[in-house]
Parts: C-alpha cells; sequence; structure tokens
C-alpha cells in the first residue's frame, strides 16, 4: 500500500474538451498521456491506453458538455480502464458537470439526475472530483467520494477590476439575473463594494424566461450580469434588454460555463449586452465564437488545484479570503 502517497501523476483526456486538458498539463510542465477514445462502427465508445498508469496518480480531464451523454460515457469507460490498469488514485476532472441543472425533485415524479450522475462516476471507480461552479453546491453531497469545488468567480472578478481600473467603480451596480443568483451576486459585488440589483421573473415554460420588474436602481449606471451558465440565453438576454430600457448606461454579462445552445448566439448577438465574459470550462468551437463574446481561461486554475491534490496540499486556500 502506499497510504495515499503517489511517485508520479498523469493526465489523460477525453474528447470534452481536449484543448483545456493539453493547456493544463503544459502549465503543469507536462503532456496529455497518449491513449484513443474513440467509437466503434455502432456508437460504442472505445478507449485504449498506450502508457502505464499503474500506481500513479491518474487526473482524467471531461466536461460533461454535449453531447453529453458520449462523454459521459467516454469518462466512465476511462475510469473503468485506469482502475483495471492498477492506477493508483483515479481523479475524475469535470470543469463542466452536466445534468447538473437536475439536483432537486422539481414536481411530481422527476428524476434527481445529478445524484445519478454521482453515483455512476464513483461505480465506475472514481477516488476524487475536481469540478468547478456546480449549478447546486449540495451536489458535493450526492458524492460519497472527494469532491473538490473550484470557483470561477475570481477569474471574472479579476477580469472587470482591471477593466474597470481607469474608469472607478463608483457607478458599478452587480446584477442577479433571477432570485437564485443572488448569492453569487452578493459574493461578486464584495470586491467592488458595490450594490446589486436582481431581476424579478418568471418561467411560462422550459428555456423560456419573461421579465417581471427589477429590483435595484440601475438608472445611469454600469451592470454587470452575473449566472452560473449560459444555456439559450434566453434569461440573460431578456435581463440585459430590460436594463438598458431601465436606463442603464452599458450591460456587461459573465458567466462560468458557455453552454450556448439552441439560439443563444444570436440573442447575444442581438441583444443589449456590451461584453460577455465566459470560461473555458466547455470548449467554444470557432462557429461559436462571436465579436462580443471574450473566453478567460480556467487551466492556470486546475493546474494549481491538481498540483495541491497531488502534494496532499489544501485546495481550500486557493479561495482564502484576504
Amino acid at each position: 500500500m502506499n497510504n495515499g502517497v503517489f511517485a508520479d501523476y498523469k493526465i489523460f483526456a477525453g474528447n470534452g474538451n481536449p484543448e483545456l486538458a493539453e493547456e493544463i498539463a503544459a502549465i503543469m510542465g507536462r503532456t496529455v498521456g497518449k491513449a484513443d477514445v474513440t467509437k466503434f462502427s455502432d456508437g460504442e465508445v472505445s478507449v485504449s491506453l498506450y502508457e502505464t498508469v499503474r500506481g500513479l496518480d491518474i487526473y482524467i480531464v471531461q466536461s460533461t458538455s454535449d453531447p453529453v451523454n458520449d462523454n459521459l460515457m467516454e469518462l466512465c469507460i476511462m475510469i473503468d480502464a485506469m482502475k483495471r490498469a492498477s492506477a493508483g488514485r483515479i481523479n475524475a476532472v469535470i470543469p463542466y458537470y452536466g445534468y447538473a441543472r437536475q439536483d432537486r425533485k422539481a414536481k411530481a415524479r422527476d428524476p434527481i439526475t445529478a445524484k445519478l450522475v454521482a453515483d455512476i462516476l464513483t461505480a465506475a471507480g472514481a477516488d476524487r472530483v475536481i469540478t468547478m461552479d456546480l449549478h447546486a453546491a449540495q451536489i458535493q453531497g450526492y458524492f460519497n467520494i472527494p469532491v473538490d469545488h473550484l470557483k470561477g468567480m475570481p477569474i471574472l472578478v479579476k477580469y472587470f477590476q482591471q477593466k474597470f481600473e481607469e474608469t472607478g467603480k463608483d457607478d458599478i451596480v452587480i446584477v442577479s439575473p433571477d432570485h437564485g443568483s443572488v448569492t453569487r451576486a452578493r459574493s461578486f459585488a464584495q470586491p467592488f463594494e458595490s450594490p446589486i440589483a436582481i431581476i424579478d421573473k418568471r418561467r411560462p415554460k422550459a428555456n423560456v424566461s419573461e421579465i417581471m420588474n427589477i429590483i435595484g436602481d440601475v438608472e445611469g449606471k454600469r451592470c454587470i450580469l452575473v449566472d452560473d451558465m449560459v444555456d439559450t440565453a434566453g434569461t440573460i438576454c431578456n435581463a440585459a434588454n430590460a436594463l438598458k430600457k431601465m436606463g442603464a448606461t452599458e450591460v456587461y454579462a459573465c458567466a462560468t460555463h458557455a453552454v450556448l445552445s439552441g439560439p443563444a448566439l444570436q440573442r447575444i448577438q442581438d441583444s443589449a449586452i456590451t461584453e460577455m465574459i465566459l470560461l473555458n470550462t466547455i470548449r467554444l468551437p470557432e462557429e461559436k465564437k462571436i465579436d462580443k463574446i471574450k473566453v478567460l481561461s480556467v487551466a492556470p486554475l486546475f493546474a494549481e488545484a491538481m498540483i495541491r491534490i497531488f502534494t496532499n496540499d489544501s485546495v481550500s486556500k486557493l479561495f482564502d479570503e484576504k
């Protein structure tokens, strides 16, 4: 037994976000491990490892974004391959955790798919999960293995602090696009010492939101909308348009996860948003890159967390408030 101390580590990647995996590996002074993650002709996932993993600390970088089911199966099969090849400890690095929005029974007979995915990953053989900005923080409790929950907010805060360094922050208001993001908006506002505003909305059906009211003063202010993800962009674009109508001078938006499905890109392009800042937890293909969207990298943060895990150092110190 190695009593949790590993002689070395290796980084592998599925097809969910290989560019991020390579960037993380480069920061850590490594290259991504040699493996083929492909499909048989009938669509089944095929995994082949071309280097030893015996007794090593293994990090598998895989966002379970679109195609969600394919990426999830790739991750599970890679974990199984590592386990059967006698890897010492298998760390599932999931920058974007798919199915996180199905975290509770919102109505009768709903599944709690976020819990099911946690069970599947654990059953596959994962020893630890490293993820970022879960849609609901309680998902950490769905696992019976350690979960390191990284925060994307400091990266976004730093960007806007630098952006508004010369113009000042007196006229900045941090805006929550719904009641569920109020805590996130309050945390985001603290470094700016700025007030917050809240969009009061109702959602008639899935992926359709209707703006009802704005709680807070936004007239003559530069507003920053803060959310954990942008999917179809209906909520954040409707919010931005409402803020502009209520007298906001500029509207910026930021989020960790760039899901960007359906009409999202067109909505963002046509909206009152001046600039949208997203993180690269989800791979953004060239066809989805538009002028209004700027992408920042989470690779340095994940690399630092992975090194701390390997050396049994504290991960929480990364986010200690100064």
